[in-house]
């Protein structure tokens, strides 16, 4: 037992001088590595998970966030936000809470230094992650400068939040999902979408006749046939902006048309607003959803 002892103890010993010189070098290279991200400083052009960096000019990320009428009451939040310029923009001139979601994890420390700088950093925050495995459905505003193929990929996603939620884009679209507003400041073109509801399918409502009206929608636009006592009717000028859908009702009446314009707040399977009467005056309407379509 003591020469089992014996021999045992320079081991020990070993292991424990071994492990301490490893904490010691796990310090050192902790401290060196924070002293570094101190020192950080971004290229542009340097490469990231799906983009290179490439900044959004400051006057561009104040125009697209006017574009989305950014107030303190929204939530934005910044997919891919590199050095954090725009989320800390929209904390500190729009007065909103927002969240910057960025793979490069020295570009979120960098983006905390900076918005706390910016004496932001109670409603500018940061976090390290991949934007196509975050949940970012609470956002009301939604800003990006990403690559084309990415806006595609994300725009099923996006389509899914909130109706109202507004998507603001630098230099890219979304394909066949048109803009509902585009600027350009200095050169750069910023796009502005809407989310809108979903209204595609077959809608009754009540009154004096029986109206079923079947909606066909394509993102934003809308069209479709109505029928009110065996009669067929038209849809023209439909629109959606978030919520808020407005049409024009075009039924034939002897040798003329009458026409009647729709406007109305969807809520699900429901929609209610007011139509306006030819010969003047407004009633109130609400319509039932009875089959679902495909929207888009």
């Amino acid at each position: 037992m003591p020469l089992f002892l014996w021999r045992k103890a320079p081991i020990l010993l070993a292991v424990s001088v071994f492990a301490a010189a490893g904490l010691l070098a796990h310090d050192a290279s902790h401290a060196q590595s924070s002293k570094a991200g101190q020192d950080y400083t971004p290229q542009v052009g340097q490469e990231g998970k799906d983009v290179i960096w490439v900044p959004t000019p400051q006057a561009l990320v104040e125009r697209m966030l006017q574009m989305a009428k950014v107030t303190p009451n929204d939530y934005v939040i910044d997919l891919g936000s590199g050095d954090g310029r725009t989320v800390i923009t929209a904390a500190k001139k729009f007065g909103a809470r927002s969240l910057g979601i960025e793979y490069n994890p020295d570009m979120v420390e960098l983006s905390k230094r900076n918005a706390e700088k910016e004496g932001v950093a109670g409603r500018a925050e940061f976090m390290k992650a991949d934007i196509f495995a975050t949940d970012f459905s609470k956002a009301t505003v939604i800003t990006m400068y990403l690559l084309p193929q990415l806006n595609l990929k994300l725009r099923p996603i996006l389509l899914n939040m909130k109706p109202g939620t507004r998507i603001v884009s630098h230099a890219f679209s979304m394909d066949d999902w048109q803009p509902d507003q585009t600027e350009s400041v200095e050169g750069r073109t910023a796009y502005l979408w809407i989310v809108p509801a979903k209204v595609e399918g077959t809608w009754q409502w009540g009154g004096p006749r029986h109206h079923e009206i079947t909606l066909r929608q394509h993102f934003q636009r809308v069209e479709g046939l109505a029928k009110i006592d065996n009669r067929t009717a038209q849809v023209r000028n439909g629109k959606l902006q978030g919520d808020r859908l407005t049409f024009t009702l075009i039924e034939p009446a002897g040798a003329r048309s009458v026409e009647r314009e729709f406007t109305g707040r969807v809520n699900g399977s429901t929609i209610e607003g007011v139509v306006k009467l030819p010969g003047g005056g407004e009633e109130k309407w609400t319509a039932r959803r009875v089959t679902e379509g495909t929207a888009q």
